[in-house]
């Protein structure tokens, strides 16, 4: 009898950081030295949206200080548990604007794709945190349905991968993804809108970039970095490379009561954005979704933040200050 054998698959590093991210409450303020009083609302806050954040984004944080730009935008708070007016749980209008299960067609010639419901971290604010992700999964067929629409609608002629995380698909499904794309005539450009290369920087290695740098269509990537502090040496690393594989990059925040609502704040952020290889884009008002009602910036106040950024940045650097108004045929700029 010839004895049986087995492949061991190598693990890659960013997946298990990813499988390591924490979840936990008390793990994350033990971690930070902050005290119990924030553990039970805590607690509460993450049973309605789940507590996610990699180690390694922990890791930039302060020690002690429950106000800590990054922090602030993963822990969850008693806040969320409360009800605020005007503020729901499909704030854009993603539902009505999905035509089959997972593609989004809000906007001419291009759509949104929600590619998988997965993310490396939860955001507090995340406008998509209601969103059913079972019911919209474009995956369950292998995306047939998707891609059928795509195919038959030529004035499509760029795809929005999204989510949820696209890059926290592994490569063989995004490979099979990409190919089916690229073969779909009247597609010219992909977009990818992604926060991995900045809270799990590994996750751009070499296998990846083997085959991002491989991609036939015009490739541009939209991250989504809100405070400077977000940026060190291995996400410049992440995002020089993603740059050198062919793709434009672009950035969109999300003005933050307590995150980013000083122009200090936004000016160094787009300077370090702009060192880093990366345009600053959208400055996006919070999407009004049931739970993030204490991030919300007045518009007063946004446009106030506006004014002062264009006194101290050349124009390249500042984004544009939007909101998505659901049934609008873009982006509605406010300033």
């Amino acid at each position: 009898m010839i004895p049986g054998s087995h492949v061991l698959r190598q693990v890659p590093t960013w997946q298990s950081s990813l499988a390591q991210a924490i979840n936990d409450p008390a793990e994350l303020l033990s971690l930070l030295n902050l005290g119990d009083e924030w553990l039970a609302p805590a607690r509460a806050a993450a049973r309605l949206f789940p507590l996610r954040v990699p180690r390694g984004f922990v890791a930039r944080m302060r020690q002690g200080d429950p106000h800590d730009p990054l922090l602030r935008q993963v822990l969850p708070l008693g806040d969320e548990c409360l009800t605020a007016e005007g503020f729901g749980a499909d704030p854009v209008g993603d539902l009505a604007a999905m035509t089959v299960p997972g593609v989004l067609h809000k906007y001419q010639g291009r759509v949104l794709l929600t590619a998988t419901g997965a993310c490396a971290v939860h955001c507090r604010y995340c406008f998509r945190r209601h969103f059913p992700y079972t019911d919209a999964n474009p995956a369950i067929d292998q995306w047939q349905r998707a891609l059928d629409y795509i195919a038959h609608d030529a004035s499509i002629s760029e795809v929005i991968l999204s989510g949820g995380d696209p890059l926290s698909l592994s490569e063989r499904r995004l490979v099979e993804l990409v190919e089916r794309l690229q073969a779909i005539a009247h597609v010219k450009r992909l977009r990818f809108h992604t926060r991995l290369p900045i809270v799990l920087p590994e996750r751009v290695n070499a296998e990846f970039l083997n085959w991002f740098g491989a991609i036939k269509l015009k490739i541009v990537v939209v991250v989504h970095v809100n405070h400077a502090n977000e940026i060190d040496d291995s996400v410049r690393v992440a995002l020089t490379q993603l740059q050198a594989a062919g793709a434009s990059l672009l950035n969109q925040s999300v003005l933050l009561r307590g995150v980013n609502d000083k122009v200090d704040d936004l000016a160094r952020l787009s300077e370090v954005l702009f060192e880093s290889g990366v345009l600053p884009y959208y400055l996006h008002l919070l999407d009004k979704v049931q739970g993030a009602a204490h991030f919300d910036v007045q518009l007063e106040t946004a446009q106030q933040l506006m004014t002062q950024l264009q006194v101290r940045l050349p124009g390249y650097l500042v984004p544009r200050l939007v909101r998505e108004i659901s049934g609008a045929p873009g982006k509605v700029s406010v300033f």
